[in-house]
């Protein structure tokens, strides 16, 4: 394809400094410029811990977890192949609760000290400096620990080592042993033992067999032989040691109890003598027989005054009805008379005749005043019912009532003298009960204390024990620890761990970029593409550009497809036709990122020119593979090459390069030169799109002077790599020189750092065969 006609008229001229070439079309972006396209990511429901993204920092940060994993488990490895095995011998007893009981009564809290605080002080006694220092006089253990000395430390070598590099180290020698072999200094005899005593105990551990009354005691130590006879011995000891104790306490029983019985017998004679004198003295055979019958007559006495005061209250409240002013009709035989009953019926049946006429007759109407008349005939004939029966037992309840209350009274009288009667004798029995009660109670005491003394004089001569062994301590065959296997399994756990931890804080003293969502939001500027990490195949040297346009429907490919669709709606006039591409810093991919938009827009049909405007580091001429003698250097000199000269065509139809040429040595010069403006704007007429790469950003001036004669300018971001403050600091520098900054696009993203919805957006495209429908509806709305 011959490249468009590009001679400069004669009368064409060049802008005024400080101008853009062309007429910028709304160059700044968009306020609410639309994101770019990520595929059909989820949007997040919520603050909180998002598990994909820790799970991404893991696979991230993978190689560190796993050589800190390494290194600590192999530490721990040669630290345990290093320590000294120590066996375990273990010995089972079985402590059943049988002691002897001085006293036959328990006190509250004697049930349950005779249970669990019982087997706390028997587990206490296995592990008692005594016990222990039995098992070593017995053992002869202090003169076998200082016949074959442990051997020392590497810390204790290097110790001695370094004291006896000072001057006057050494120390004084040890002392020698005599003929016998035996130590002199009791000091020294003293250390031994109290070594061999700690030796014991800190090897020993007693742990009680849940839900039983077994206990098991272990011993950890170097020799398996020494475990093993070590608690067999302390097993027998300490059986020993309770028979010894056993046999004490029945001595110390038998010599109590026998000097309380003496006691208890005199205290009880005395108090029974007391009790016979006083009897016979005040005249008291039995009180409690004499006592029963008294108040057996008090309480009948009070039952029989109870009912008489109740027929009194009878024949009381017949006589008060008879009595008052209602003329006896509240009688009992008033009410109970079959006389007056038919009365009143007839009454009643009258009297509801009579109101059943009013609403037919008047009051003085024959029949109304007949029925009257018979209502009142009625009513004399019971007053007079009532006066005969009133008459009739006046006398009657007169005279029951009178029985009645004199009743009461005699009662009353019988039952007051009976009341002191029993208040005489108690008081007069007070001096017998005491005295009663306390030879009772001596008595108890006495036969309680000869029943205890005959038993423990009968289990004196018993030998039995309540502490037996149920399985003697083995020999063991096997080390107890070092345990490399489950040291190697701790280690690995913790290993892990601290790398996880470790990459953590990596990741967070890691000052880069690590998500798209925090380029936008710290720079302030819109978002318009991820672009992923693609690794080169082995043994290709093409271009990553170039293998994006040989497979269209890669990942590459149709990122940068996004990103041009996103620039379409950059602006309210589609893409910029003038558009720069920029970074923070070298190597962030905006050489890539130049060229693979060119190759985009060329795919979309437009006429596409790409110039190489890094004039001090370029590389877009070799991923071409483009002859570099004459390029844009070349021209901005001042030479003759002239814009048709250095333009040349790609192997990608529509799609034009300028190369860097020689490299200046004043690069700021030829870009701010009026040439450089001439070129500009005879490219912006004769190609739809012109896309220039120029350098970096921070410490160079090249990148603002190339941004002020463009529309629109692009930042590329290296993911993970960039450090934030560099592309802060870029930002702002574009801003203040007033270069018109589109947005910005996120390269070198790795598959888990959080480009899943992209990479599930492409797989929908790549499998449901959208792809083209997509770039045409892109084309067509950039159209």
């Amino acid at each position: 394809m011959n490249p468009p006609d590009f001679q400069l008229s004669a009368d064409s001229s060049p802008p005024p400094p400080g101008r853009a070439l062309v007429e910028r079309r709304s160059s700044a972006p968009l306020t609410a410029a639309p994101p770019a396209f990520t595929g059909f990511e989820d949007e997040p429901e919520g603050q909180g811990v998002d598990l994909r993204e820790l799970l991404q920092v893991v696979i991230k940060r993978r190689w560190t977890i796993i050589i800190f994993t390494v290194i600590v488990v192999a530490a721990v490895v040669t630290a345990t192949n290093q320590e000294t095995p120590i066996y375990r011998a273990n010995l089972t007893l079985q402590i059943d609760r049988d002691d002897i009981k001085v006293l036959a009564m328990e006190s509250p809290g004697e049930r349950f000290f005779n249970g669990k605080e019982y087997l706390e002080t028997q587990y206490q006694l296995l592990q008692s400096r005594n016990l222990a220092k039995r098992v070593v006089d017995q053992m002869g253990l202090a003169d076998r620990t200082a016949a074959k000395p442990a051997a020392p430390s590497l810390v204790s070598e290097a110790k001695g080592w370094l004291v006896g590099l000072l001057p006057g180290g050494g120390g004084a020698a040890p002392k020698q042993p005599n003929n016998q072999g035996q130590a002199t200094d009791p000091a020294a005899d003293s250390a031994r033992m109290e070594g061999a005593i700690g030796l014991v105990l800190g090897g020993l551990s007693v742990a009680p067999i849940e839900k039983s009354r077994l206990v098991r005691l272990s011993y950890d130590g170097p020799n398996p032989q020494l475990a093993a006879d070590i608690l067999n011995n302390m097993a027998k000891i300490f059986i020993n040691l309770n028979l010894e104790r056993r046999f004490e306490s029945t001595t110390y029983a038998r010599n109590f109890l026998q000097e309380r019985l003496q006691q208890l017998k005199t205290r009880l004679e005395e108090s029974e003598r007391e009790l016979v004198d006083f009897s016979r003295r005040e005249q008291i055979i039995s009180v409690d027989q004499k006592e029963s019958i008294i108040t057996g007559n008090l309480a009948a006495a009070s039952a029989a005054l109870t009912d008489a005061r109740r027929k009194r209250m009878t024949a009381e409240s017949i006589y008060r009805q008879m009595e008052d002013g209602a003329r006896g009709q509240g009688l009992t035989q008033v009410l109970d008379s079959k006389v007056i009953q038919d009365l009143k019926q007839s009454k009643s049946k009258l009297e509801a005749q009579y109101q059943e006429n009013l609403g037919t007759y008047k009051r003085a109407f024959p029949t109304m005043v007949q029925l009257r008349a018979q209502i009142t005939q009625i009513d004399l004939m019971i007053n007079r019912e009532i006066d005969n029966i009133r008459a009739a037992t006046t006398s009657e309840i007169t005279s029951n009532y009178q029985a009645a209350r004199a009743e009461e009274a005699m009662l009353q009288t019988y039952l007051d003298r009976m009341t002191q009667e029993v208040l005489s004798l108690q008081t007069r029995s007070i001096p017998y009960n005491i005295l009663r009660r306390e030879a009772d109670t001596n008595r108890q005491l006495y036969d309680g204390l000869l029943q205890r003394y005959k038993e423990v004089g009968v289990t004196a001569g018993i030998g039995t024990n309540n502490i037996s062994v149920v399985d003697e301590a083995k020999v063991p065959r096997a080390p107890y620890k070092p345990n490399l296997r489950k040291s190697a399994m701790t280690a690995l756990l913790l290993g892990l761990l601290g790398g996880i931890g470790l990459a953590f804080l990596f990741e967070h003293l890691d000052d880069s970029f690590r998500r798209p969502e925090e380029l936008e939001k710290l720079l302030d500027i819109p978002m318009l593409g991820v672009i992923p990490k693609t690794p080169p195949t082995f043994g290709d040297d093409r271009a990553m550009a170039l293998i994006g346009h040989d497979d269209q429907r890669s990942i590459f490919a149709e990122a940068y497809r996004s990103v041009r669709t996103a620039l379409q709606f950059s602006t309210a006039r589609g893409a910029p036709r003038l558009l720069t591409v920029t970074s923070a810093m070298p190597g962030e991919g905006k050489s890539t990122t130049a060229l693979s938009l060119a190759i985009q827009f060329a795919q979309a049909g437009k006429r596409t020119l790409l110039i190489e405007a890094d004039l001090r580091k370029p590389s877009v001429h070799r991923s071409l593979k483009l002859d570099n003698q004459t390029g844009l250097s070349n021209y901005l000199t001042g030479g003759e090459a002239r814009p048709l000269d250095i333009t040349r065509p790609t192997h990608i139809p529509n799609l034009f390069a300028i190369t860097s040429g020689h490299l200046p040595p004043n690069p700021a010069e030829l870009l701010s030169s009026a040439r450089m403006l001439d070129l500009l704007s005879l490219a912006a007429e004769k190609f739809d799109q012109v896309i220039l790469d120029s350098p970096p950003l921070l410490g160079l001036a090249d990148a603002l002077i190339i941004g002020n004669l463009c529309e629109g300018t692009l930042l590329t971001v290296e993911m993970g790599s960039t450090p934030r403050s560099y592309v802060q600091g870029t930002v702002k520098r574009l801003r203040s020189a007033r270069v018109p900054l589109l947005g910005s696009i996120l390269t070198k993203q790795e598959a888990q750092s959080g480009g899943y919805g992209y990479y599930r957006s492409y797989y929908y495209y790549q499998h449901t065969g959208y792809g083209e429908p997509i770039a045409d509806q892109a084309k067509k709305l950039a159209g």
